[in-house]
């Protein structure tokens, strides 16, 4: 059987596809002590990693800072000698362990593998979450055997399987909403309208403080329930500002995600391709407020590529406000646009997309 080894991280929108790639090879037949996953010792990696029986390596490095300033260029010197380090690693690694093919999801801790598979002319896939190819896989592109995409694209050596995502999710019926609201702590009653907000691990302080301008505005409303899930650093501050009302209004600081989906009428979300890959195998609507200045604006990309297939409203992140998100909202509590908006999000998903990265990966290590 192969070795595979995966590489990313310093996000949770990379981690999770990770691990979501790795339980597919098990699934397919490769041992999980032939799996490893190198990531980065500086983000969510050693938390979200832990507990799997997986190999993980955690390497120094960080992201590149986009601005020009002394701060950024100090960093950024740091920040390429973490990366020289991992570089040496990721030869080391390539050359001792020997995977079969190496599998780069992108994000910076995923570049010094990558350059190490090149240099050790071992085989090298790309999965690409976004619409569009971030700078570290650019960097690698000339150099690999194939590309899983997450959106069609033209080069011979793409693969259009969509995201990785968690096998425990799927697209939510109408029944299936309606026992996910009952079976919550406190039960939802099932004829309210649930708008979940959910913007990451950390959280996203902008749209948190949007998220509770509408809860203000909407304070003495009983038809609808929020829940909005802060992130690890808000949640205090979101918690301790919560306005007094007969709104149902449920601050969480972090959630199971393959949980909490099934529960929604309508998300309000950032745009990250893990987000938008299990929105749209869910299917729920969304009101997408993109990071601004992402690299190569791909939460952007993402979120007009859903907009313009009718799934999704973009908010941009200068714009949003509760009245903005009010506005939004509402003409959605109408059943009609909302399930038009919700079969959109479901026609772009792909629920096999985990299955079919395992399957392509199978066949580059036994070529």
């Amino acid at each position: 059987m192969p070795k595979v080894l995966i590489t990313g991280g310093g996000t949770g929108g990379h981690l999770y596809p990770m691990l979501a790639i790795a339980d597919a090879l098990v699934e397919a037949g490769v041992a999980s002590g032939d799996i490893r996953l190198v990531g980065s010792s500086r983000g969510e990696d050693r938390r979200i990693f832990a507990g799997t029986p997986y190999r993980v390596s955690l390497w120094p490095g960080r992201g590149i800072r986009r601005a020009f300033s002394l701060r950024a260029t100090l960093a950024n010197l740091r920040a390429l000698s973490g990366i020289a380090v991992s570089l040496v690693y990721g030869i080391m690694t390539a050359l001792i362990w020997k995977p079969s093919v190496v599998v780069s999801v992108g994000g910076y801790a995923s570049l010094p593998m990558s350059l190490g598979a090149v240099v050790a002319r071992r085989k090298l896939v790309l999965v690409e979450l976004d619409a569009a190819t971030g700078l570290a896989q650019r960097l690698v592109l000339r150099f690999c055997t194939a590309r899983c995409t997450a959106f069609a694209n033209t080069d011979p050596r793409a693969i259009f399987t969509g995201a990785p995502i968690r096998s425990t999710l799927a697209r939510t019926t109408e029944p299936a909403r309606s026992a996910a609201k009952r079976s919550e702590t406190p039960p939802i009653d099932v004829s309210k309208k649930v708008v979940l907000v959910m913007t990451g691990s950390l959280g996203a302080k902008r749209v948190n403080d949007a998220v509770l301008e509408l809860a203000a505005l909407w304070h003495d409303r009983t038809d609808v329930v929020l829940i909005h899930i802060t992130g690890r650093r808000d949640f205090e501050r979101v918690k301790e500002l919560t306005p007094k009302g007969t709104l149902d209004y449920r601050v969480v600081e972090f959630a199971d995600m393959s949980r909490m989906w099934p529960v929604a009428d309508i998300a309000i979300c950032r745009a990250g391709a893990t987000t938008v890959a299990e929105l749209a195998v869910v299917g729920v609507p969304a009101i997408l407020v993109p990071l601004p200045h992402s690299p190569s604006d791909h939460q952007g990309q993402n979120a007009r590529l859903l907009a313009d297939s009718g799934a999704a409203i973009v908010i941009g992140d200068d714009h949003v406000s509760g009245e903005t998100l009010r506005s939004a909202l509402e003409p959605l509590f109408e059943n009609s646009l909302r399930d038009t908006m919700s079969r959109a999000m479901g026609e772009m998903g792909k629920p096999n997309a985990t299955r079919d990265i395992a399957g392509v990966l199978m066949k580059v290590s036994a070529s």
